[in-house]
């Protein structure tokens, strides 16, 4: 599976900037790097040492022109990113410069990278695992403070680390079983079924740990889809502006001014939310606004976290009770705004459902109790006890999430094999497919599906 060709992309965002870099990796990366860049003193780009940043021009040989200065590094393998010898041009960040340069790469023989094609060959080289893989995006997609750390985290191996140390743990187990089947006759110390099975509690105790962090993960790196919903003119824009800092939502005393979905990021004790203020949802003649609240029905039913704004100067209305039926049984905050105003509203008549659900007074207008609820936030996000696993050790994907579950899965049937009884054959044959499903996680046994899908999210360049 390994390329043999050359491959050349544009490594850095197509909007102007100061600097651009035309990456080019493989076999032929220094013969096309010397045919374009010039050195402005001294000897050719590949005489030089090696990893040094060298000035000069790109030239095209047919124009007979300078296309950009630039600076050139040489990497050859495995000392680069990709393993492979890599020829960095370090351009003005010009897109129509770029493209130029990009295009006389592509006309003394290399071809244009697929997108993520950079980072495969890093993983097909053995630079870098299928886990660290996905990190790269996960870095480049980061929403907050705290996912590019575990981003970072996670492409320095953590989460790679803890998989491959389990692997090792029921690699290690299985081999002992297997030999005492195949080599009966053989001195072998045997290893009692009963002490393997400790361990493949021990390893699915640990598997059922990185699972629960499997949220956190997803938490930070998706962000949070956070939906205020209400009835009209309950305060959600002005809460949406309290939250920001900025008036970002018209805000009127006028009934249904909101008439489409609004949505902005914002980070809250380094966990991303994506607000989205919404239209009040109430039975209307007026056909656009009718619109606005079918869009508000679908954000709610795509939420992650439902916040319903109560306002609680007014005893509770018959809308009001049907929308928190409609809601209660999903990651629910309720909020009793106007809290400057005198309560109408006791919390208590939110009480007795199966999950507690959390209450909050606040007044959007002052500010007042805008700490309880990113508090009540933060809380439902990640749990009260905080990250449920090491921040290295988030699970980074749905694939990998998957791939745990299949492992846990695995091994919770060896479990039952041996309460039930079962010969020690069969017992290995789920170590072993659990093994595998660890695998699938690192990339030690993925097919090239998998891998075309998982790299055709990057962006080229990358």
């Amino acid at each position: 599976m390994f390329a043999q060709d050359t491959i050349s992309a544009i490594a850095t965002g197509m909007s102007e900037g100061g600097i651009g870099v035309v990456r080019i990796s493989g076999p032929d990366s220094l013969r096309i790097g010397e045919a374009l860049f010039r050195p402005r003193k001294g000897a050719a780009l590949g005489s030089r040492a090696h990893r040094t940043a060298v000035y000069g021009v790109v030239w095209d040989a047919r124009g007979q022109q300078a296309v950009d200065e630039a600076i050139a590094i040489y990497m050859p393998a495995p000392h680069s990113y990709t393993g492979e010898a890599v020829v960095e041009l370090q351009c003005h960040g010009s897109p129509l410069a770029l493209r130029k340069v990009l295009s006389l790469t592509l006309q003394a023989g290399a071809r244009l990278a697929e997108p993520g094609e950079f980072t495969l060959r890093a993983f097909l080289n053995g630079r870098i695992d299928l886990v660290q893989a996905e990190a790269v995006m996960n870095v480049i997609q980061a929403k907050s403070e705290r996912a590019l750390r575990v981003a970072v985290q996670q492409q320095q191996g953590g989460l790679s680390a803890k998989v491959k140390q389990l692997a090792a743990e029921l690699r290690a187990t299985i081999v002992q079983l297997e030999a005492v089947i195949d080599y009966p006759e053989e001195d072998i110390e045997e290893l009692p079924a009963a002490e393997a099975m400790a361990v493949a509690s021990r390893v699915a105790a640990q598997i059922r740990v990185l699972l629960a962090g499997a949220k956190d993960g997803r938490v930070m790196r998706e962000g949070l889809r956070t939906v205020l919903v209400g009835q009209p003119n309950v305060g959600k824009s002005t809460l949406l502006n309290a939250l920001l800092e900025q008036e970002r939502a018209i805000v009127s005393d006028i009934p249904g001014t909101t008439r489409d979905t609004l949505e902005e990021v914002l980070t809250v004790k380094g966990i991303p939310l994506l607000l989205v203020d919404t239209a009040g949802i109430r039975e209307t003649g007026d056909a656009v606004e009718k619109i606005g609240v079918e869009r508000s029905r679908r954000q709610v039913a795509q939420a992650d976290l439902i916040v319903l704004l109560l306002d609680g100067s007014q005893a509770l209305s018959e809308e009001d009770r049907a929308l928190f039926e409609q809601v209660k049984d999903r990651p629910l905050i309720v909020v009793l705004n106007k809290a400057d105003l005198a309560s109408k509203i006791d919390p208590a008549v939110f009480a007795g459902e199966q999950q507690p659900i959390p209450v909050v007074r606040l007044s959007a207008k002052t500010g007042a109790g805008l700490d309880a609820l990113t508090e009540a936030i933060v809380t439902l996000a990640v749990g009260s006890g905080g990250l449920q696993a090491e921040e290295g050790e988030l699970v980074g994907s749905v694939r990998q999430e998957g791939h745990l579950q299949q492992a846990e899965a695995s091994l919770a049937s060896a479990l039952a094999a041996h309460a039930a009884g079962l010969p020690l054959d069969c017992l290995i044959i789920d170590l072993r497919a659990c093994l595998e499903s660890l695998g699938k996680i690192t990339g030690d046994n993925a097919s090239d599906d998998i891998l075309a899908e998982i790299f055709a999210r990057f962006c080229i360049g990358k």
